[in-house]
């Protein structure tokens, strides 16, 4: 269970009670970076040192620390729905053990929608947040725009879900999510899976893609080909790579971005902000953003 400081303490007690911490929409925040703002902070699952990771609750608790961006992973069910889960089975974050116990390994792809919807998936987390529940990506969207905030949706294990890239761009084209002001200014779609990204990038070009990994200096001009970041872990990176990724142009004809993740300490998150990162994951973003400005 992550450490709270006092400040994050109230803020997960005023989401408890659902008092507003800042008006709707304050959280919007520059998608560049510009002299002395620091990188781009991104909540990593949704504010997920502070609330269950991919929760709404997450969401909520990036949007009252003023956070625009929030990261999420979706997968699909049995039954075709699309949700928003970081592991591909269901036991680490909800109580599918005990609800179902005869049904191990409790992958997700083998439970429908309806099933999932009856799982706890925040009392793991802490008592305050039981009878959270594992959300839709329609629900998850909904939470985001009435926050107003911005979306680094990556698609997770799509070597599991044949075709779900095609599924993901007809839910955000149902839910507004596909129009000018979304593509321009509040939408990234990422993976591991480079053959992922090249299907999105394929079916809609004027979408901002990010490759998840730390390919080789030498390879990065096949990826610019196709995508607009790259996204490595921190652990991977120092102030050359960053540098020569920054050096070419990705898919849409601008310099390639690189947002790493996953750092949620001050000191570390200040060491990859001098490498020139344009972005921070963090399970911790207010901690990185104090640390980076």
């Amino acid at each position: 269970m992550p450490v709270r400081t006092a400040t994050t303490s109230a803020t997960v007690a005023a989401l408890l009670c659902g008092c507003a911490l800042l008006p709707a929409g304050q959280a919007q925040a520059a998608d560049a970076r510009t002299p002395g703002a620091g990188p781009v902070v991104h909540a990593h699952r949704g504010a997920s040192a502070y609330a269950p990771e991919n929760t709404l609750a997450a969401v909520d608790a990036a949007d009252a620390l003023a956070i625009a961006w929030v990261e999420n992973d979706v997968q699909r069910t049995k039954d075709g729905v699309l949700v928003v889960l970081h592991d591909t089975t269901l036991d680490r974050t909800t109580d599918a053990e005990q609800v179902f116990p005869d049904r191990a390994p409790w992958a997700v792809k083998d439970f429908t929608a309806a099933e999932i919807a009856t799982l706890d998936a925040g009392s793991w987390f802490g008592p305050a947040f039981a009878g959270a529940r594992v959300p839709t990506f329609a629900q998850y969207l909904n939470r985001v725009e009435r926050n107003r905030q911005k979306l680094l949706l990556e698609i997770k294990s799509p070597e599991v879900y044949p075709g779900i890239e095609k599924e993901i761009l007809r839910v955000l084209r149902q839910k507004g999510w596909l129009d000018r002001r979304h593509v321009e200014q509040r939408l990234v779609v990422q993976s591991f899976g480079a053959e992922s990204v090249k299907i999105v990038h394929a079916q809609r070009p004027d979408v901002v893609t990010g490759f998840l990994g730390t390919p080789p200096v030498a390879d990065l001009p096949k990826y610019a080909a196709f995508t607009d970041q790259i996204n490595p872990a921190y652990t991977t990176i120092d102030a050359g790579y960053v540098a020569a990724v920054q050096k070419l142009k990705g898919a849409h004809g601008k310099p390639l971005r690189v947002n790493t993740w996953t750092v949620n300490d001050a000191a570390k998150a200040a060491e990859v902000a001098g490498f020139g990162v344009d972005g921070i994951i963090s399970n911790n973003p207010d901690v990185v953003r104090d640390a980076t400005r």
